[in-house]
């Protein structure tokens, strides 16, 4: 018995006080705004006109980006060529990209002083328009194609080399490969990844802040921000919470249950080789793919970052004051990121199988948690007892760890995982525990993860617009803040410089702290 109960004490030990913060500040918030939240009779024809709309822009923005990232992953599983390991590399990249940035790009190009309309200008075809519906979902797809580009293409290399030897042998083209392989393939992958387009698009605030058209483009996290900032009905923004955040759960209860395997069976990690795709068409076909695929993601940044440049150096000084704001949020984000991450993935790794999926599962609840639903509840927890606008930047700090915990802890779990299988009997053999065992086992072993897992941190606080929204005074505004108010004001010029500077201080926030964690760090 003595044997059973010591793993579980220190497993609650460990993971204890993570574990009680994240449930107070998931489901504890949750519970407040429930607590909170009006009627369903006090919800108007708009909100419900916001709900629909949420989920046929995260409908039709998941839809087109799985669908346009089949034939890119196609063509980057099949065709090797120079760049081809930068340009997979530069797929991560929007993952991390700040959404008010994306956006100012996709104005550059698509706006209606964008490229696109000076060149409809010119031809004498009337602007087209940015704003509404298309805009939203144009804004989702482009940040949510390299990702679904990289998880087909995992699933695309995942295919045993030996199957496609196999298909060569028999005499299988294009067609019968498509039919037995690949179709396969992308029956079990499409729908996981769709389904994590979903969620990212259901949750979206800062696209439909800054793209929305009105009452009817306007989702139900942006119904939230108007209920609290124009109108102040409490009781109605909590209940626009609730139908948030059952949306949410809803849709990532649906995700985790709804990837099949493939079941190709196990391969000899042999070089894959593509005999059924040499032809002169489907090489075109490719290119052609590739070369889109590229355009639509770079043109848009390097349209920022031309307009940008020029006005980084005349940028007013609230800009720089809210850029180390931001600096300041993103670092402290990080740091607890990590103090809540690094015990939880300790404390799953040592955990039996049943407290593990315990504990893995609560590390999950921040993704079924909207920004603007965590805010809520932060700011109906904080009303009665202290100035939630006086605590902006702590709060802010708070719930960007929270929303970056469930992203830390799955980089964390594998080297946990390994460090404790490796490694964990010969600790317990010399009596290793507490500081000692953290520092001589688990944190160097850790290191190359943490190190990921603080940058990925700190440079989705860096660009997050979201709950700093709902709390923010105009002397407390972060970068990201400061940028939509610049863009509101009409001031595009300096718009762009503050879009450069905040697309800078992110990704190279994220590669200094990341550097460490390359092997090729000290080289």
């Amino acid at each position: 018995m003595a044997d059973r109960a010591q793993p579980v004490a220190r497993t609650l030990a460990t993971g204890g006080v993570p574990a009680a913060l994240l449930l107070a500040l998931t489901l504890g918030t949750l519970a407040f705004v429930a607590v909170r939240a009006d009627g369903f009779s006090a919800l108007g024809p708009a909100d419900w006109v916001a709900v629909r709309f949420t989920l046929w822009q995260a409908f039709l923005s998941a839809l087109l980006s799985s669908l346009l990232a089949i034939p890119v992953a196609r063509a980057l599983a099949r065709r090797r060529f120079p760049g081809r390991g930068l340009l997979i590399a530069l797929l991560g990249a929007p993952f991390i990209l700040p959404v008010i940035v994306a956006v100012m790009g996709l104005l550059a190009v698509f706006g209606r002083a964008g490229l696109l309309n000076d060149g409809l200008a010119l031809l004498g075809i009337p602007p087209v328009s940015i704003y509404g519906l298309g805009g939203v979902v144009l804004a989702h797809v482009f940040l949510n194609l390299p990702l679904a580009i990289r998880l087909l293409l995992q699933s695309w290399l995942a295919i045993p080399a030996e199957r496609f030897r196999l298909a060569a042998s028999l005499g299988m083209g294009p067609q019968e490969v498509s039919r037995f392989l690949e179709r396969p393939m992308l029956r079990a992958a499409l729908p996981g990844i769709f389904l994590a387009i979903f969620l990212v698009c259901l949750t979206s605030f800062a696209v439909a802040l800054t793209l929305g058209g009105g009452p009817r483009a306007t989702t139900v996290e942006l119904a939230i921000y108007q209920a609290f900032r124009f109108d102040f009905d409490l009781g109605r923004a909590a209940l626009l919470a609730v139908i948030q955040a059952t949306l949410s759960l809803t849709a990532a209860i649906i995700a985790l249950r709804v990837t099949v395997p493939a079941a190709f069976g196990a391969g000899l990690d042999r070089p894959i080789e593509r005999w059924d795709a040499t032809g002169g068409l489907l090489k075109l076909q490719d290119t052609t793919a590739i070369l889109l695929a590229a355009a639509f993601l770079v043109m848009p940044l390097a349209a920022i970052v031309l307009r940008g440049l020029p006005a980084l150096a005349t940028l007013p000084g609230p800009v720089w004051q809210a850029a180390a704001r931001s600096l300041t949020v993103a670092l402290a984000s990080m740091s607890l990121t990590i103090a809540l991450a690094l015990p939880l993935a300790i404390a799953t790794a040592r955990a039996r199988s049943g407290l593990a999926r315990g504990l893995d599962s609560l590390a999950m609840l921040p993704l079924a948690t909207s920004p603007l639903v965590l805010g809520t509840g932060l700011f109906l927890v904080l009303r009665p007892v202290a100035d939630p606008v006086a605590l902006a930047l702590p709060v802010t700090a708070l719930a960007n760890a929270t929303l970056a915990l469930p992203f830390a802890l799955r980089i964390l779990l594998p080297a946990a995982h390994a460090a404790e299988a490796d490694f964990g009997r010969l600790a317990d053999s010399l009596g290793m525990s507490g500081f000692a065992r953290l520092r001589l086992m688990t944190l160097p072993r850790l290191a190359r993860p943490l190190r990921y897992s603080a940058a990925l941190a700190a440079a989705l606080s860096m660009g997050d617009l979201g709950v700093i929204a709902l709390f923010s005074d105009p002397d407390h505004a972060t970068l990201p803040l400061q940028l939509y108010r610049l863009m509101g004001a009409y001031r595009m010029s300096d718009a762009a410089g503050a879009a450069v500077l905040l697309l800078l201080l992110s990704f190279t926030l994220f590669w200094v702290l990341d550097r460490g964690g390359r092997p090729d760090a000290r080289a």
